[in-house]
């Protein structure tokens, strides 16, 4: 695995149309969103302030929205952490594989939009904290 840092996840400005009578965005693979995306999921009724997520992925990448309301996303690439708030439907969060994530402090009501990279396959989710600090500090992981 390449060596990731929780810097390589970038915030993406999502382009708007729209006047007073509403507003339309939109993601195009390989421009917007930078893979193809091959699935789309989306998180809702979270309990505020409750948290979901928690794993890693070995070769799945992730776009994230606040397609609603709004969250934080904890990242973690086992030596440092950073925390980034999604508030606004307008910007995204691109996740590469190899960073530890989790969803955390959902306001009421929001919903939490998910583009990836590759189908399910549990086999690519690492869910255990310790596994993932084996992981990255394995060489050619």
């Amino acid at each position: 695995m390449q060596n990731r840092t929780v810097f390589d996840a970038q915030l993406v400005y999502l382009p708007q149309i729209g006047d007073r009578e509403g507003h339309i965005t939109f993601i195009h693979n390989h421009i917007e969103v930078p893979f193809a995306v091959q699935r789309v999921f989306y998180l809702y009724d979270i309990p505020g302030g409750e948290s979901r997520g928690a794993h890693a992925h070995k070769c799945c990448h992730q776009f994230l929205i606040a397609a609603s309301g709004a969250f934080e996303v904890l990242l973690d690439d086992g030596k440092i952490k950073r925390q980034v708030m999604l508030n606004r439907p307008t910007i995204g969060l691109h996740i590469p594989p190899g960073l530890w994530a989790s969803e955390i402090n959902f306001s009421s009501g929001a919903v939490c939009l998910v583009l990836a990279s590759h189908l399910y396959d549990e086999n690519d989710y690492i869910r255990d904290y310790q596994n993932y600090l084996q992981y990255v500090h394995t060489p050619n992981s």
